[in-house]
């Protein structure tokens, strides 16, 4: 089971931001798991919020804000970490890891995307990270566009527990879903697990930070373990490690 660090090593580093991606790399986890959205100038941003309140205390909407004005927001301080920026998705595939997995997940809730899949298509083809990087999304729309535009790159349904299992799981996913499915841990039984494993699926539990829970979903057969302490979790799962 590898462990991808949540929007970077999260508990310790202000999520999506560069510092937290290296705080992932440092505490030995297999790779990371980010958001990726389009700002107001068409860039590709990691950033999980639509609005920044909670991340820079301030009212801008990333899809309306472009990439200059972006760069001078604060996303560590309301944290409670040193200030950080947000940054684009090009910066952070160029600093993390070679040997990193990287778990996209592309940020939308509108049907038209504005291009995102596309872009996000893009610039994975020309860094030719295809063998290290999977798309998830809550929008089965963005992952539809993704397939018409790089079919070779894994993609992955995010299950949203807010919504019908069964539609998500056995309905949705098997249309857009190439390499695995995301439901949240909770969702997890060994039952579910197995039949997706059956089914050719690798299986991306989010997020876990309780050591007991991890070990529950190895022994299930979890492929992926989404964590916001990477090095903690690893630790716990593997003493000798």
């Amino acid at each position: 089971m590898l462990l991808l660090a949540h929007r970077g090593a999260s508990a310790d580093a202000p999520e999506n931001t560069l510092e937290a991606f290296a705080e992932a790399a440092r505490q030995g986890a297999d790779g990371v798991e980010l958001d990726a959205m389009l700002c107001g100038s068409g860039e590709v941003v990691v950033c999980h919020d639509e609005r920044l309140e909670r991340l820079a205390r301030l009212p801008w909407e990333v899809r309306l804000t472009p990439w200059w004005k972006l760069q001078r927001a604060d996303v560590g301080s309301p944290l409670g970490f040193a200030p950080a920026r947000i940054p684009l998705l090009e910066e952070v595939l160029e600093a993390l890891p070679p040997q990193f997995l990287v778990n996209i997940e592309l940020k939308c809730e509108r049907a038209d995307d504005g291009g995102l899949a596309e872009q996000v298509a893009r610039l994975v083809r020309r860094r030719g990270l295809a063998g290290r990087v999977v798309i998830s999304s809550f929008n089965p729309l963005c992952l539809f566009r993704l397939a018409a535009a790089a079919p070779e790159l894994r993609r992955g349904l995010l299950i949203d527990p807010d919504k019908s299992w069964a539609m998500q799981a056995y309905g949705v996913s098997p249309l857009v879903s190439s390499h695995s499915v995301h439901p949240f841990h909770e969702a997890c039984t060994p039952e579910r697990v197995a039949a997706w494993r059956a089914a050719g699926m690798s299986v991306a539990a989010w997020t876990v930070d309780d050591p007991q829970r991890a070990h529950v979903l190895e022994r299930m057969g979890v492929s992926y373990l989404i964590t916001n302490r990477p090095g903690a979790v690893r630790q716990a799962l593997h003493p000798a490690a």
